[in-house]
């Protein structure tokens, strides 16, 4: 529906005014019009026909370019915010526990993990829907890597099984292997939000 929408907008506010304004210029051309004052009709419909890349491509239901980490689940795309589908890592002041018993801040880890993953790749992100914090939920790859099952397969993220069981095999295999946050035990991420919010 977000999509849609954002389809239909850029029509009614963007394309159809200024296809008009072409046409409207093509006939004031008959009647004779300054130089001057065709090159900037001229610009103006240029610009109708070569959107911005990021506006395109919210669009066409896609963002690309390079990221910047938020939190372990959370990028950012030309200042556009993107929650990763289906998976949920610990906040960024989550703290987690070894299996020697020693705390750790397994939040601002997972941040990093991802972060040194992606670098400065660009991303290209499929957008589903947005959340109640009006971020777009998406399904982003690094190439053809799916950036929400490697923080899952990698023990730095959970399935958000709430919304989406496309990485609880992932989640299971990590599990069973240790990797990342399994190495010790942890909350999980809703359940340590839960509790920061009944305080």
């Amino acid at each position: 529906m977000v999509l849609l929408k954002n389809f239909f907008l850029n029509l009614l506010f963007f394309q159809y005014p200024l296809r008009w304004f072409c046409w409207f210029n093509r006939r004031r051309e008959g009647v004779g019009v300054a130089g001057q004052s065709r090159m900037v009709w001229l610009a103006l419909c240029l610009l109708g026909l070569f959107l911005p890349a990021a506006a395109q491509a919210l669009v066409q239901g896609e963002i690309l370019g390079v990221a910047r980490v938020i939190d372990g689940d959370t990028i950012d795309i030309q200042g556009q915010r993107i929650r990763l589908h289906g998976i949920d890592a610990p906040e960024s002041s989550q703290e987690c526990l070894s299996s020697r018993r020693v705390a750790w801040r397994c939040g601002q880890h997972a941040s990093q993990m991802l972060a040194e993953h992606i670098g400065t790749t660009p991303i290209g992100c499929r957008l589903l829907d947005r959340d109640r914090h009006g971020r777009f939920i998406a399904i982003c790859r690094k190439g053809a890597e799916d950036l929400s099952r490697w923080m899952v397969a990698n023990g730095w993220a959970v399935a958000f099984r709430r919304f989406s069981l496309d990485y609880a095999a992932d989640e299971e295999r990590a599990r069973s292997t240790k990797k990342g946050l399994w190495e010790g035990s942890f909350e999980m991420p809703w359940d340590w939000r839960a509790q920061r919010r009944a305080k």
